[in-house]
């Protein structure tokens, strides 16, 4: 049992259609499902990524349209990171955003890679992480009718950076529970307070890593638009996943057990400063249940849903996927 890198990350929006235009059209993502919260589906999920949705490249979004501001702070997932292919790419994307007044910062050395930091309308925080040197998992492949050019496109998701009052139990899960190991670490930007360290698993390189900041100065975040939901990590099987089922309930670790998402199968649980963990299967994917030329275009819903889609449609606002 092996966890091969980070699979996707879940994010929350207030504004579906905004959320849509800014990851397409600025960040050049693919839309690959547009289908409900399966456990609201009153509301949209939003998954982009690659050409195909590859596993590793999703950024997905939970619409909740009246969530206030997130208020940031400790017990979160406090930053995500974008993989891009090479240090030019970066000088490209600071331009972009530049003429696109998106909210950024300058290139800085992130752990001895160039990252750029910037934040979307809503303010969730990124990193657009360079790839130059990496020699760990195989990014994606951009979509070729993405508006940025595939040689400064994004290839997936990077190091997601965890903010916690107490590192040593999340340690002790990451290490002993899921496999992760240490990688090494880099100062915190905020004088004072301790490196942050690095954990990475699988092959290693930006795809697998977890960035640990411990804050002790800093009050629990209040979560809302612009915060992060939770986090997942690649299983390759069905059949492993439901060894890490069997393993988490002989550690008598609360959890979901096992869940079928229809386009993944899932399992969910907390780790102790009470950050939500995913575990997802590689497959089945986003082109199951449409063509790949056509993915994100129309709802999608999974076969348990799709006998209530009338009433489903009726409650979502529409939107204009066909970009």
């Amino acid at each position: 049992m092996k966890l091969l890198g980070l699979h996707h990350v879940s994010a929350i929006t207030a504004a579906a259609a905004k959320n849509v235009d800014f990851y397409t059209q600025v960040m050049g993502l693919r839309l690959i499902k547009k289908t409900v919260n399966q456990d609201d589906v009153s509301v949209y999920h939003l998954f982009y990524g690659d050409e195909r949705g590859t596993a590793g490249t999703e950024v997905t979004f939970f619409e909740i349209p009246h969530a206030g501001q997130t208020r940031t702070g400790n017990n979160s997932i406090s930053a995500l990171s974008l993989r891009v292919p090479n240090d030019k790419a970066l000088d490209y994307w600071k331009d972009r955003f530049e003429q696109l007044d998106v909210k950024h910062g300058e290139i800085t050395d992130q752990a001895g890679r160039l990252a750029l930091s910037f934040e979307d309308f809503e303010g969730q925080r990124f990193f657009l992480v360079s790839d130059e040197h990496d020699n760990g998992v195989r990014g994606g492949t951009p979509w070729e009718k993405s508006p940025v050019p595939a040689e400064y496109g994004i290839v997936g998701l990077g190091p997601v950076h965890l903010t916690i009052p107490k590192a040593e139990n999340t340690i002790l899960i990451l290490e002993q529970v899921m496999g992760f190991r240490k990688k090494g670490s880099y100062p915190s930007t905020v004088a004072g307070q301790p490196d942050v360290v690095i954990y990475e698993t699988g092959e290693g390189g930006t795809g697998t890593e977890i960035h640990l900041e411990e804050r002790n100065d800093l009050p629990q975040e209040r979560p809302g638009r612009g915060s992060v939901h939770h986090v997942a990590f690649r299983v390759a099987t069905e059949e492993e996943l439901r060894q890490w089922v069997d393993r988490i309930n002989q550690l008598q670790i609360s959890s979901s057990g096992f869940v079928d998402r229809f386009y993944f199968r899932s399992l969910y649980f907390r780790e102790p400063n009470g950050i939500l963990f995913e575990l997802a299967t590689d497959g089945p994917g986003f082109d199951t249940d449409e063509e790949l030329e056509f993915l994100g275009e129309s709802l999608a819903l999974p076969p348990f849903l799709e006998s209530r889609r009338a009433s489903i449609e009726a409650n979502l606002k529409p939107l204009n996927t066909k970009l």
